[in-house]
């Protein structure tokens, strides 16, 4: 069965496995406060530019995501996301069973833009209301477009104007950075957001998100937050070492182009055979409109998911391709789609 249904379901790169078996027998301080924690920290402080943030490291993506939200938002403040956002629709209210309402911005790329959050500011300006004051987006997007730079430089300034936080969910931040003609670096991020992630489980760890807080406000007492959602790992010392692997060289970034590559070989194999696409995506996200009939007949053979129904006789389906993801199974993948549609 070829798998193209998410990211994150291998193992972690061998050079991060290399560092955590040559540690497995040490025995360091818990809950994060050891030395691999430390130098990992240290690491991403210096890749920011970003000396005085703090970084914290989770495990997941939602537990991220809730702690970091519920933790910088007082109990009446909401949180603005696309309509398409994952804390929207994939993370079954977490954000919003802290108190948090979230609301959801039309987005047909999965962006926002200044333009399309200025009406929801203004619906919301009675105290019989939430209060807007966190603006979420992810990057990649959940439909596996890019912000640029300028892009989120725009965002940037609307929110500082308008005294509203700025959170970027980096789940697939690997994969934006390395998207042909990207140009955002991990320090872009620390100068335009309040706070920001670096995924790891879905890039060459088994497990493991970067929380990296640059705004000093949100700082104090932030493990106080960690500790009562469940949060701090006890052998925290496991994520450290990961992320201090991971982070060496151009090890991270390499693997995020590995898994763009192989999404643009798959797509321009789909766009030779005449399949459309349903979104702009450069990243390692690929969404092929097929009929019903085709899906059904390439699920025989691949793991994927589904999208969204087109209409009465098309669906559109999500492929990803990963780290590990080859020219070979990519290829196989366009041959069997092939076979489907003949």
């Amino acid at each position: 069965m070829l798998q193209f249904r998410n990211d994150y379901s291998e193992g972690a790169h061998p050079q991060v496995m290399e560092a955590l078996l040559s540690t497995n027998l040490q025995k360091t301080p818990g809950y994060g406060t050891d030395l691999y924690c430390a130098a990992a920290a240290d690491t991403i402080r210096s890749l920011c530019s970003a000396p005085a943030a703090q970084v914290h490291f989770l495990v997941g993506g939602t537990q991220t995501n809730k702690v970091a939200l519920g933790a910088f938002l007082r109990p009446y403040e909401a949180v603005i996301a696309p309509e398409t956002a994952h804390i929207a629709t994939h993370e079954t209210g977490a954000i919003e069973q802290d108190g948090h309402k979230i609301l959801t911005v039309p987005a047909p790329e999965g962006k926002l833009t200044p333009e399309g959050i200025q009406p929801l500011l203004d619906a919301h300006a009675s105290e019989h209301m939430v209060l807007p004051r966190l603006i979420y987006l992810s990057n990649t997007t959940e439909l596996g477009t890019v912000y640029s730079k300028g892009e989120l430089a725009a965002i940037s300034r609307f929110c500082r104007k308008k005294g509203l936080l700025l959170y970027c969910d980096g789940a697939r931040l690997g994969s934006a950075m390395t998207v042909e003609g990207a140009d955002t670096t991990f320090a872009d991020y620390a100068a335009l957001c309040d706070a920001f992630t670096i995924g790891g489980t879905k890039n060459g760890l088994l497990f493991g998100e970067a929380l990296v807080v640059t705004t000093p406000a949100l700082q104090p007492h932030f493990r106080y937050a960690m500790k009562q959602q469940g949060a701090i790992l006890a052998k925290g010392r496991l994520l450290g070492v990961q992320f201090q692997a991971i982070l060496q060289g151009d090890l991270y970034c390499s693997l995020a182009r590995q898994a763009n590559a192989m999404a643009q070989r798959l797509r321009l194999g789909l766009q030779a055979m005449g399949v459309p696409l349903a979104f702009p995506s450069p990243s390692n996200q690929v969404f092929p409109v097929v009929t019903r009939e085709t899906a059904r007949a390439l699920a025989e053979v691949c793991a994927f998911e589904v999208q969204h129904p087109v209409d009465s006789h098309r669906l559109c389906i999500r492929l990803v391709t990963a780290w590990t993801t080859t020219a070979e199974e990519v290829d196989a993948l366009l041959e069997a789609l092939r076979g489907c549609l003949a």
